[in-house]
């Protein structure tokens, strides 16, 4: 084969290019017209330009290119009065400028700007004159900076030369204040401008204030270190010229689709007053706090949780300014992990609880507390569904095993002195364990009489282990009683067996030649039988309980009163009715079927009682609940319970086995007691709804923050200092108004009969617009029986376009105060705020 020889030829020339020719094209576009002289080598383009270049986005009125000096020059258009029609907008990389004209050089990448303004996240840099020497660095002549976003801002910070280094950093030479173009005589000799987005480490600017009690302070005085892109923390400190101080520690951590949350350390030493002054108070008192969520998507299956708030009982009342923390006597905290088997039924769970009673100093702790279940799981039933089900395949058994280990202490106590146990000694001496295993046992019974009527049965076997029995000894010379335990492992069976029925009733009343078409009544009533037979009739013991020779029957596991029976077997038969109103009417505003209208006339009501047939005496049950709610015109919701009891009394008040309808009086019963709410609320409709739903979007990511639901006061200072992200003005008014009303029978001292003793509150939240931009609120809680307001607070606020003024007032209880606080919106001038706080206390 002959070889081919018309191969194609490699070109080897390469064109050489000038040094000044620019790395990319110049591309260039012009509503109104585009001019190009040739001679000298110019470009002029009219009306909306756009000429960009690399990463370079040039837009402006008028545009001139001149591609020999490789020199853009953009410039505003303006009316005949000499104002701004369209001015040049200039971006490169993140630099975005508005200026009036623009000179840049594209080859070096160098450009000058006169009346430039440039945004640098919250902050608006407005300058006379400006260079860009790079992507990211730009010198200000006469500049201006300010979080007011005006053409003409409300206030500014002048200062006569500043470096700005883009989305990091601004730097400036001596700079005052201007509010309304009216400078102020205050300068500081430089300025340190933090531009970037997101956390950065810093110091945190004190607050003055001034106590009578506490005298002059300075708080939080500290430091905010990003530890890395996960962790912070934020240290701070009080100090009080009487000699008070506090510091508090907060740490918050967050990963992405993991987990977040924050712990918080507050410590307290509190001094009010001159030492030798008789109301001079001294404490030392701290408080912790950790709130810890995971996201389920970390690991599916799996769910941590903590919400921990613990700390000395006096804690609440040491915190000044608060009309709320003192009045909050219960704290309470909780761990938990729980674990999921997919596609079995294993549930397992371990929790640690904790409560205090700061009234009393009483702590309980309940660690560890694990638990096992089982869910329902019928052995009986088919792999495969073929035909009708069996009665037999529906049945389920489950199981629950529980484990709880309780101990509880008094803050108050001395503990190693004056013949009290050392401290862990007292824990281990006083600490109680024991466990439960239940095993449900259920059978789900087809329904019958054509699905009206459902049957359901069940057995429960439970058994409980205690490591503590407790015996009561009446003890006749010092005529008390006393307590006495024994320590082992106890056990304690229990069994029950039970039948239950359940069906729906309809009853309907219609209407002829009216508005009103039917009303229809809906009735479900309950019956159960339920059987336990007495597995420990051994633990049951006798005691007296005073010189009369009155005594109680009581279960030694647990010691539990059992209300002078002897045996714990019951037969009982549990039945209730539950019942609704509901009508149907024809509305007169809308035709067809639009005009068809349903409405709940009472949403729920009806009563629920047992008959224990193996009792000895008071077989009905003593306490017979009854209930009413419903809600009014979809705005007022009433609801309504009380307590009767069947039982007649004897000549020194004490129940008898006679039922109240039995002799000459008919009668139900005694109401010993009841409450009454109602409660509704009322609020303008938003003048913007996508605004409102943005807000609320917004105030709900904000009260999630883990820092600040670790703690309560600072969440409170927050709301303080803030007021304008928690005031909305697109709410004309609103007003929220709630009552409650709640009595008891009381035995008189003499036995002589029953008082009925009544507590009733009222609560009112309100807040309306005076103006488009001036807010009045307030809230109040009123006992009414004594007449007597228990909190109230007043608050004022005004928005000022770019800052926004408080004014709050607790004009009443022991601790009354007034603050006054004017600060930016924007949260990087927040630390510019003046606040004024005054505290009172006493009645």
């Amino acid at each position: 084969m002959r070889r081919d020889t018309l191969r194609q030829q490699v070109d080897t020339f390469q064109l050489k290019h000038s040094k000044d020719t620019l790395e990319a094209p110049i591309q260039y576009a012009a509503e109104d017209s585009a001019v190009v002289w040739v001679p000298s080598q110019k470009v002029l383009l009219y009306g909306k330009t756009k000429t960009t270049y690399s990463d370079m986005i040039l837009q402006a009125p008028k545009v001139e290119l001149d591609q020999q000096t490789q020199i853009v020059l953009a410039t505003r258009s303006a009316d005949s009065t000499g104002n701004t029609i369209a001015a040049a907008n200039f971006k490169t990389g993140e630099t975005e400028m508005t200026n009036d004209t623009i000179r840049y050089n594209l080859k070096t990448k160098v450009g000058l700007t006169t009346k430039t303004y440039t945004q640098q996240g919250e902050m608006l840099v407005i300058g006379e004159k400006a260079k860009k020497v790079n992507a990211n660095t730009t010198f200000i002549s006469t500049a201006r900076f300010t979080t007011c976003l005006l053409d003409d801002p409300h206030f500014s910070f002048v200062a006569g030369k500043m470096k700005v280094i883009n989305k990091k950093l601004a730097v400036s030479g001596p700079a005052h204040p201007e509010f309304e173009g009216v400078p102020i005589p205050i300068y500081v000799p430089f300025g340190f401008y933090p531009l970037s987005q997101g956390r950065h480490s810093g110091l945190l600017r004190p607050n003055f204030i001034t106590d009578e009690r506490r005298g002059i302070g300075l708080q939080e005085i500290g430091y905010y270190k990003v530890i890395n892109d996960h962790w912070d923390l934020r240290w701070g400190a009080d100090l009080f010229s009487y000699g008070e101080w506090a510091t508090n520690m907060v740490a918050s951590y967050r990963t992405r689709y993991r987990f977040n949350g924050g712990l918080t350390f507050n410590f307290r030493s509190s001094k009010q007053n001159f030492k030798g002054d008789p109301d001079f108070t001294s404490s030392k008192v701290f408080n912790v706090s950790w709130s810890h969520s995971m996201d389920s998507r970390a690991r599916p299956g799996v769910n941590f949780s903590a919400n921990v708030n613990a700390g000395s009982t006096k804690y609440n009342q040491s915190i000044p300014g608060n009309a709320i923390l003192p009045f909050q006597n219960i704290m309470g905290s909780s761990i938990n992990f729980s674990k999921t088997w997919k596609n079995k039924p294993f549930n397992f769970s371990l929790s640690a609880t904790h409560s205090q009673n700061n009234n009393l100093g009483l702590i309980n702790l309940s660690l560890p507390n694990a638990a096992f279940t089982v869910n329902t799981v019928f052995p009986f039933q088919r792999k495969e569904d073929v035909g009708d089900a069996k009665w037999y395949q529906k049945l389920g058994i489950g199981y629950t095993g529980n484990f709880f280990n309780n101990i509880s202490f008094f803050d108050t106590l001395t503990y190693g002195k004056n013949g009290v146990k050392p401290f862990f000694t007292y824990l281990l001496d006083t600490a109680e364990w024991g466990a439960n295993h239940a095993i449900p046992i259920t059978l789900s019974l087809p329904p019958v009489l054509g699905g009206r009527l459902i049957i359901s049965p069940g057995i429960s076997y439970n058994q409980v282990w205690l490591q503590r029995l407790t015996n009561y000894q009446w003890h006749p010379s010092l005529k008390k009683i006393d307590t006495l335990n024994r320590k082992g492992m106890f056990v304690d069976q229990r069994a029950s067996f039970s039948l239950g029925f359940n069906t729906t009733l309809y009853g309907m009343y219609t209407f002829k030649r009216s508005r009103v078409i039917a009303i229809r009544h809906v009735m479900r009533p309950q019956l159960a039988f339920s059987y336990t037979p007495d597995l420990n009739r051994s633990r049951i013991r006798f005691t007296k309980i005073d010189t009369t020779g009155r005594g109680i029957y009581y279960n030694e596991m647990g010691g539990q009163v059992l209300f002078n029976t002897s045996s714990r077997q019951a037969g009982a038969i549990q039945f209730g009715l539950d019942n609704n109103l509901e009508m149907k009417f024809r509305s007169k505003k809308d035709t067809g079927k639009a005009a068809i209208k349903k409405v709940m006339i009472v949403e729920g009501f009806g009563f629920h009682a047992s008959y224990d047939m193996l009792r000895d005496s008071m077989r009905l049950s003593r306490d017979i609940p009854l209930y009413i709610r419903t809600t009014l015109f979809d705005k007022i919701n009433i609801n309504a319970t009380a307590m009767l009891n069947p039982y007649q009394l004897d000549a020194k008040g004490k129940e008898i086995d006679k039922l109240a309808w039995q002799g000459g009086n008919f009668s139900l019963g005694r109401v010993t007691g009841g409450s009454v709410s109602i409660a509704t609320n009322f609020q303008s409709k938003p003048k913007d709804p996508k605004k409102e739903e943005l807000k609320r979007k917004q105030q709900e990511a904000r009260m999630q923050d883990p820092v600040l639901a670790a703690d309560q006061q600072r969440l409170l200072e927050y709301m303080q200092q803030n007021p304008g992200e928690f005031v909305d003005f697109n709410i004309d008014w609103q007003m929220s108004l709630s009552y409650s009303l709640s009595f008891y029978s009381r035995l008189r001292p003499d036995f002589s009969g029953y008082d009925t003793e009544f507590t009733n509150g009222l609560s009112l939240n309100g807040s309306f617009n005076l103006t488009p931009k001036w807010k009045l609120s307030g809230s109040a809680s009123v006992d009414v029986k004594k007449m007597d307001i228990q909190y109230m607070t007043l608050s004022v606020n005004r928005d000022l376009h770019c800052w926004q003024l408080s004014i709050n007032v607790l004009p009443v209880g022991f601790i009354r105060s007034f603050s006054f606080t004017v600060s930016p919106k924007a949260g990087l001038l927040q630390d510019l705020r003046i606040n004024r706080t005054r505290f009172f206390t006493g009645y």
